[in-house]
């Protein structure tokens, strides 16, 4: 785009701007155009484009769960950067060289505490030194002012008054709890609406970004809409780097959620927590408030099945400074001021992997397996924070629970039929087989141990039918005589059997009775052993 006499590139941030200005300032194109330095044409095709792609998703929202790979495809396409060519974009100009580098050496310990590294952090000695190292001629006296000017005065505060629907805040913390009976550190992101002190909690294995963005999403769908903007401290998920001392930028996960959802972000000051101060209380609050008399639980699950119900109880609760009404009053009344919630963000991350020789996928240093013809062939992983999709040219192929462990894997048999099939030998040892289900593990010691070919052919089975089905047929057996339990034998019961939809009557009681004793007889006849072989 040629604007001005130079060529302007047009970045996702800007893009979001573009937007944002007019759909929730209700500015001009003109007036976007003219305050933004992008051309009036520019402008009204991006937002042309977001209308467009708009009111098709809110059509295929009507059938949200029919339309579901539509509408997230859709998703991806309204939050996506421009396609333009960015390897000719000017550098912003620093203003004041030596005070960039200074805070930057100052965030460095900011990180350094959040990280408890108390013990490494930089005194002014050292940021003066680290200047001198990178050929700065500044005195130890003028650092030392600086720091003690910007960093270390005391500051008045401000009190502040919020309107409904207008700010969320949202922070990280971390909780020490047990979990089946390990000492485990979890990560729990929060959200506090700046208006009421209303608490949104969810614990997580970790701060990457599918959680960081996983609990946004879950966080609008819970309230009922988008507050208008929020804010955050300077954390990784929400800050791609500093360009200055003053202006951050933000990633591009947070750009594209924001842009979906229509709300603005705001970073605080560094070191400047009392900006955000309704969550960096609420930390210290819930934490103390839900996990400080019970702290141990089977599960992460079960643990966030306690911070839901807690949070419900202390959102409930009249306050003073509200006037005696409870968070939960005060969010009622922002309802109306929301943006409109829309159907759900894809919030995965994505990664292209090699599949290895097992026929398994590495994420995070665990193993999760494909379908065995896949080996050598490059798939596409979603990572959610509870699960694992994988595709294979945009087809499904494998899901799995997702696992924190170290080096653990995770594999599903069917998998691995095709190979087992030329291999049964493999399958006494094969990892897959140790994660059957405890009723199919019982199966396989008590009939199959001498014989996994049958046992192969048994998983097939379940995989054309169901494992209940199974299981029932071989009780069936069991109940005329143990010995008969083989794969021939449960498909004779599964496939001369009512189906659910034509429960037995008693002539059909009869004619199984009858079944049943005639592969008693030809049992008997050909002496069959205990794995469908002859005896000698």
């Amino acid at each position: 785009m040629f604007f001005r006499g130079r060529w302007k590139v047009i970045t996702l941030d800007q893009k979001a701007e573009i937007l944002l200005k007019y759909f929730r300032e209700n500015k001009s194109q003109r007036a976007i155009s003219k305050e933004l330095g992008i051309s009036r044409t520019t402008v009204q095709k991006y937002i042309k484009e977001f209308q467009s792609k708009n009111e098709s998703l809110q059509e295929l929202a009507k059938d949200e769960e029919r339309n579901k790979a539509e509408i997230l495809l859709l998703i991806e396409e309204m939050a996506s950067k421009p396609k333009y060519d960015t390897s000719n974009r000017k550098k912003v100009k620093l203003t004041d060289e030596v005070m960039e580098e200074i805070d930057k050496l100052i965030l460095l310990n900011e990180r350094n505490k959040q990280l408890g590294r108390t013990k490494q952090l930089m005194k002014k000695i050292d940021v003066h030194e680290a200047l001198i190292d990178k050929g700065y001629d500044i005195g130890y006296t003028t650092v030392c002012n600086y720091i003690k000017e910007t960093y270390e005065q005391k500051e008045a505060y401000v009190r502040q008054e919020y309107t409904l629907g207008e700010v969320l805040e949202f922070d990280w913390g971390e909780v020490k709890l047990t979990i089946n009976g390990k000492n485990t550190t979890l990560n729990m992101g929060l959200f506090t609406t700046a208006k009421g002190s209303y608490h949104y909690a969810r614990l997580y294995h970790n701060q990457k970004m599918e959680n960081f963005l996983d609990i946004h999403v879950k966080c609008f769908n819970h309230i009922g809409g988008v507050h208008r903007e929020i804010v955050y401290d300077n954390m990784k998920q929400a800050v791609k780097r500093f360009v200055c001392r003053n202006e951050k930028e933000a990633t591009e996960d947070l750009i594209k959620i924001s842009l979906y959802y229509g709300f603005k972000y705001r970073f605080c000051n560094v070191a400047s927590g009392n900006e955000k101060g309704h969550v960096e209380r609420g930390i210290e609050f819930v934490r103390r408030k839900v996990f400080s008399s019970k702290s141990e639980f089977d599960s992460v699950e079960e643990a966030n099945k306690h911070l839901k119900e807690t949070l419900d109880k202390l959102n409930s609760r009249e306050r003073n400074w509200l006037k005696n009404k409870s968070p939960k009053d005060i969010l009622g009344k922002e309802l109306d001021y929301l943006l409109p919630l829309k159907p759900s963000y894809d919030t995965a991350r994505r990664i292209e992997v090699r599949v290895n020789k097992y026929s398994v996928i590495n994420i995070d240093q665990n193993k999760y397996s494909v379908p065995d013809y896949l080996v050598g062939k490059f798939v596409m992983a979603k990572i959610y924070p509870d699960t694992i999709e994988i595709f294979y040219k945009d087809k499904l192929i494998a899901s799995h629970k997702r696992s924190y462990l170290n080096h653990n894997w995770t594999v599903d048999i069917n998998h691995f039929i095709h190979t087992l099939k030329k291999k049964p030998g493999a399958l006494h040892s094969c990892v897959g087989r140790h994660q059957l289900s405890p009723e199919l593990q019982e199966v396989y010691q008590k009939y199959y141990t001498n014989n996994p070919k049958d046992f192969i052919v048994l998983l097939e089975l379940i995989k054309e039918k169901d494992l209940e089905s199974v299981l029932d047929a071989i009780k069936e057996l069991e109940k005329i005589k143990v010995e008969m339990v083989n794969t021939d034998n449960i498909k004779n019961i599964i496939f001369k059997s009512p189906t659910m939809d034509n429960p037995l009557g008693s002539e059909d009681i009869s004619i199984q009775k009858a079944s049943l004793e005639q592969i008693s007889i030809l049992n008997e006849m050909f002496k069959l052993n205990s794995v469908g072989g002859y005896e000698n």
